[in-house]
């Protein structure tokens, strides 16, 4: 059935986190290949598979000022159509006791039809009313490290957790490291990014060290930005949806009990959890999103439906097998375990 967009924003208000005011909203998958601009710019067939959605911009090689992301794309897979920006983050995958390898798919989150699953996308102004400045053109960062395999590693990041779905609603028991058990409505990846900028870089070396975390408290506590970073951003989050149900039989699963599923850099502890952004949005619908405390639906912005997001594609560039069943992941990846050890 579909739902009318006040219906929409009703249902989907009782998803959303507490907040005064946020943007929450649905991107189709755009493409799932062996890419990554942002760490390994200009080469076909990075280390390990991503899955992108956003601007049908993305490419190998998106080096700003070189590429201007919102004159390039030409249609985005978001429902705010003036957010031509690319969003990605690493392929989930389940190894059968054969030690064989499939990808586990996505599925839309509730309210939501993206084609393939895709991400939910959220912007949050602020959660004690105070302004915040959208990212410039240009801005790019990641948060999470995928060589990360323990519990005291992931720490260095907040937030970035699971939560082992009982119904598709389910929002409480996140945790650091993959679920251990069977989870009866699939695995949702939390990623949320810092949201303190030094006000002067776009980009580091690292890809991280222009952003920080509040000096005290929580970003939903109003904690007060470092020195050092003194520009309050918006926070990103994305939530992205596993579609583990077709793997959920523990006869499937490793004889010891352990849990199957591993993120195709290869962990399967689930602490090397991270996420990649490229901003794209036109001029500056996102600030004036922002300044406006949109509540989900935003009259200031231009929106097209989520019929219209799934239509927007970009060929593939890397031609590979990354379905089916694999006897290795995709680019040869070796999977660790958190001491570092090859397994297999």
């Amino acid at each position: 059935m579909q739902l009318t967009v006040n219906s929409l924003a009703a249902s989907l208000a009782l998803l959303a986190p507490s907040a005064h005011a946020l943007l929450r909203f649905s991107c189709s998958q755009l493409v799932v290949e062996r890419l990554d601009p942002l760490v390994f710019p200009g080469v076909t067939g990075s280390p390990h598979v991503h899955q992108i959605i956003g601007g049908n911009a993305f490419n190998q090689s998106m080096e700003y000022p070189r590429m201007d992301i919102p004159s390039e794309a030409t249609c985005t897979t978001c429902t705010f159509a003036e957010d031509l920006s690319n969003y990605w983050t690493a392929v989930l995958y389940f190894r059968a006791r054969n030690g064989t390898f499939k990808r586990v798919p996505q599925m839309a989150n509730s309210g939501f039809e993206g084609a393939n699953g895709g991400m939910t996308v959220y912007y949050t102004p602020s959660y004690n009313n105070g302004k915040v400045t959208a990212f410039k053109p240009g801005f790019r960062m990641i948060v999470g490290d995928p060589s990360y395999r323990t519990e005291a590693q992931a720490k260095k990041f907040r937030q970035l957790t699971y939560t082992c779905l009982d119904n598709i609603l389910t929002r409480t028991g996140e945790t650091l490291d993959m679920p251990k058990k069977v989870c009866k409505a699939g695995i949702m990846a939390n990623i949320r990014f810092p949201t303190c900028w030094d006000g002067k870089n776009l980009d580091t070396a690292d890809h991280s060290s222009h952003v920080a975390y509040p000096a005290s408290g929580t970003f939903e506590s109003g904690g007060a930005c470092p020195s050092t970073h003194p520009v309050k951003i918006p926070q990103l989050f994305y939530e992205v949806i596993w579609d583990t149900r077709a793997f959920n039989n523990p006869n499937d699963w490793p004889t010891d009990g352990s849990q199957p599923f591993v993120w195709s850099f290869g962990d399967i502890t689930g602490y090397g959890n991270h996420g990649d952004y490229m901003f794209g949005w036109k001029g500056d619908a996102l600030q004036k999103a922002m300044d406006s405390n949109c509540n989900i639906n935003c009259p200031q912005l231009k929106t097209q439906s989520i019929s219209q997001g799934n239509q927007c594609s970009k060929k593939v560039s890397v031609n590979e097998e990354i379905d089916g069943w694999l006897k290795q992941l995709p680019g040869g990846m070796p999977v660790t375990d958190a001491t570092g050890k090859v397994l297999y």
